[in-house]
């Protein structure tokens, strides 16, 4: 019998101690003498190369599990592998890299993973390490320890071709920036994120964003605003949606994961008809009075109704809603060492929406016939408040059987991962808050202590010809207004030009009705044709059968989107005039909206300025909806300009609305005075790039971009962004009437 014992060499204390048990792991899974002998082998061989034990300790305990997974031939591969790191600069990252491999091992069953994924650690170092006189590594790779590090993260997150991806976006993004590329690597900077989240497995909000707008509106009559929060991938718990009741808003999560035999679009689909179900039955009440627990359970049976009622009206959800709900087993909570609240309020909310459960439960079966009952009685005219006497008296009911404040909470099968966190429901008069015990999820309302929540959007690096993913941060809020007697003195000094460009839009503005001739089919008989008919049939000819005519409405479909620079330099005096440059802009938008008003296109007016990537402003002036009218005057006549010019972020948002409009023709109109710049951007080149790109992410989407630049010098850039589509005006003091005339002249 071969002595394995006498063969392993090394001389750590420490790894003879584990050898033993490495051993058994190993005849485990690779019985085979060769196997063995390889195994032994390759730990006598790590324990020599000079780096102590923790590499040949880390190689026995992770290899049985790999070559249960790969197979024998993986020893000498790894070991090799280790043993080229540890004699170049990255020494420190061998022992990472080694217990990275039992990550691997879990997520990556194809015989092949194990190469590719050392084929993509070759290539990351080969890129990431610093190199002296174009050929020899002197120092590490400083982002080559935290990325392996984090690898047991990133695999439970992504595919290999995932991590791939984003291994990749690292090394272009910071190739000159080793101390940035390690941050990124740690997960400590928003494109590292960014990048996690995208390269999940699984649905991204922007993706479905206009389905699920649809479908709230369509079956629900709901158009409130969808705004997204980030979801933290290194929490384990489901972060739920919620309905913002102050600022008139549903968040939903950026991104979803498939789950429970589901997809990330049909979890967003249950979520979003669960809280839709909430918008038209739930009836917020006051929730001071109430113990946590309490308001705990009335939750429960209010999410239950509210979801019945969902599936009495589309009966699809039932589906949904079930596969996602999920059944902690019976006895599974342990009540005198943990807290079995949320364990309780599954089992119970499964059973009110399960008839085919069974919850081995007198309690639970006893509320379970009495909410079925008031269900049947009063349906839709059910209340909160009912459901707060089932929801109190059921946690009366279970804490006379159980100490709830006692042990842990018990999470395991308890999230239902389609409902909201409920804060809709409760209306607080004391703000001073309690503790919630039961761990909804985060607001997120330190990132937005007013207005909307923050957008999120890519900015296009062309160095490295990709996105920058979620770079840009972008706030939208409504313009303040004042008096709108400031307008009305500026159009009162214009009526002339007023007077010229109510001719101009008489001369287009088409006709309610447009006659149609040469119809076999249609309304009424075109006489004319109808009586050169009749000759022909006199004179023995073929007569033209097309006697009738029809009629057809004939009017513009048409939206546009005027996107205002209102960066610092509109502050700049014109010389001669006394007059700023906003004062000029004010007095064209006042003008260019009171002649689109007249021509009845669908119109809006926003103003955008940036202070850093972190902080894009963009200011709604004139909605979509809104008319010509004193409120709408009263922004304008607030316009400030300060900061500097993002183009490309605010091209994105603007876009965003416009590819929402039912219009046939989509027009994005943007007036500035100077080329995109901010100050955490040195290259002049770079925000120029991202706005071009911009604009083509706009042209695909069917809109059309144009551009008025009052910068007598812009043709280059302006050319850059545009194209073709710009116009330079020289005479500054003429903008009041060229911008009219410009928008007229394309809209023709």
């Amino acid at each position: 019998m071969t002595d394995y014992h006498a063969q392993f060499t090394c001389g750590f204390q420490s790894a003879k101690d584990l050898f033993a048990d490495a051993l058994n792991a190993m005849q485990g899974v690779c019985p085979d003498t060769v196997c063995i002998e390889a195994f032994i082998d390759r730990a006598n061989f790590l324990c020599k190369i000079g780096l102590g034990a923790e590499p040949v300790l880390t190689f026995m305990d992770v290899m049985p599990e790999v070559v249960k997974r790969y197979g024998a031939e993986t020893i000498e591969r790894v070991a090799r592998f280790a043993y080229e790191m540890g004699r170049s600069p990255n020494k420190k990252a061998v022992v990472p890299f080694l217990q990275s491999l039992l990550a691997l091992a879990h997520r990556v069953e194809s015989p092949d993973g194990l190469e590719r994924y050392l084929e993509m650690l070759a290539d990351f170092i080969k890129r990431t390490e610093i190199v002296v006189h174009g050929h020899q590594s002197l120092y590490p790779s400083k982002g080559l320890v935290p990325l392996l590090e984090n690898m047991p993260l990133l695999l439970r997150q992504l595919s290999l071709e995932g991590v791939r991806a984003f291994m990749d976006y690292g090394v272009r993004a910071y190739n000159h920036n080793p101390d940035h590329q390690q941050e990124y690597f740690e997960l400590k900077t928003p494109d590292s994120l960014a990048m996690l989240r995208r390269q999940r497995e699984g649905t991204l909000f922007v993706d479905v964003e206009r389905q699920l707008g649809v479908l709230a509106a369509g079956l629900w009559d709901c158009e409130l605003p969808l705004r997204t929060f980030t979801v933290d991938p290194e929490l384990p718990s489901y972060q739920a949606p919620f309905f913002d009741r102050d600022n008139e808003v549903i968040g939903m999560p950026d991104f979803v994961a498939p789950a429970r035999g589901l997809s990330g679009l049909q979890i967003y689909r249950a979520q979003i008809a669960h809280l839709m179900a909430h918008f038209k039955w739930s009836q917020p009440m006051i929730g001071d009075n109430m113990s946590p627990p309490a308001r705990f359970f009335t939750e429960v049976f209010e999410d239950c109704r509210v979801d019945r009622l969902a599936m009495q009206r589309f009966p699809g959800l039932e589906r949904y809603f079930l596969a996602l709900h999920p059944v902690p087993p019976l006895g599974a909570c342990n009540e005198a060492e943990q807290s079995c609240l949320r364990y309780r309020a599954a089992r119970l909310s499964r059973a009110l929406m399960d008839p085919d459960f069974d919850p081995e439960d007198e309690i639970i079966e006893v509320f379970r016939d009495r909410f079925n009952a008031l269900m049947v009685e009063k349906g839709e005219a059910l209340t909160l408040a009912d459901m707060k006497e089932l929801g109190t008296a059921y946690y009366v009911k279970t804490r006379a059987q159980t100490d709830d404040k006692g042990g842990d909470m018990f999470y395991e099968d308890t999230e239902v991962l389609y409902r909201d966190d409920n804060r809709y429901l409760w209306i607080y008069i004391d703000d001073s808050g309690e503790e919630d015990i039961f761990d909804h999820a985060p607001d997120n309302e330190d990132e937005t202590p007013q207005g909307l929540p923050p957008r999120y959007y890519d900015e296009w690096d062309y160095s490295m010809n990709d996105y920058r993913p979620e770079w840009v941060t972008l706030y939208e809020r409504l313009h303040p207004q004042e008096s709108p007697a400031k307008i009305d003195n500026m159009l009162a000094r214009h009526e002339l030009l007023i007077k010229q460009l109510k001719k101009m839009v008489e001369a287009i503005k088409p006709q309610d009705k447009r006659r149609i001739r040469y119809q076999e089919e249609g309304a009424e008989l075109d006489l004319d044709i109808a009586i050169r008919a009749m000759i022909d049939i006199k004179a023995g000819l073929n007569p033209d059968p097309r006697i009738l005519y029809d009629t057809v409405t004939d009017n513009r479909s048409m939206a546009v989107l005027l996107l205002v620079d209102l960066s610092q330099s509109l502050n700049n005096t014109l010389p001669g005039t006394g007059r700023t440059l906003l004062e000029l802009a004010e007095e064209a938008l006042a003008i260019m909206s009171y002649t689109v008003e007249l021509l009845g296109d669908r119109f809006a007016i926003a103003g955008f300025h940036s202070d850093t990537r972190h902080r894009v402003l963009y200011h709604h002036i004139k909605g979509f909806t809104e008319h010509w009218d004193d409120t709408v005057k009263g922004r304008l006549s607030a316009l400030e300009a300060a900061f500097s010019t993002r183009m490309g972020a605010a091209i994105r948002h603007a876009t965003h609305y416009l590819s929402h409009q039912p219009a046939e023709k989509k027009l994005l109109l943007v007036l500035t005075d100077g080329e995109p710049a901010d100050i955490d951007v040195k290259d002049p080149e770079y925000l120029i790039e991202d706005a071009h790109m911009a604009v083509a992410e706009a042209h695909q989407q069917g809109i059309f971009s144009h551009c008025v630049n009052i910068d007598p010098n812009g043709d280059d850039y302006v050319k850059r962004i545009f194209g073709g589509h710009y116009t330079i005006i020289d005479h500054v003091e003429r903008l009041p009437e060229r911008l009219p005339q410009v928008f007229l002249n394309l809209t023709r």
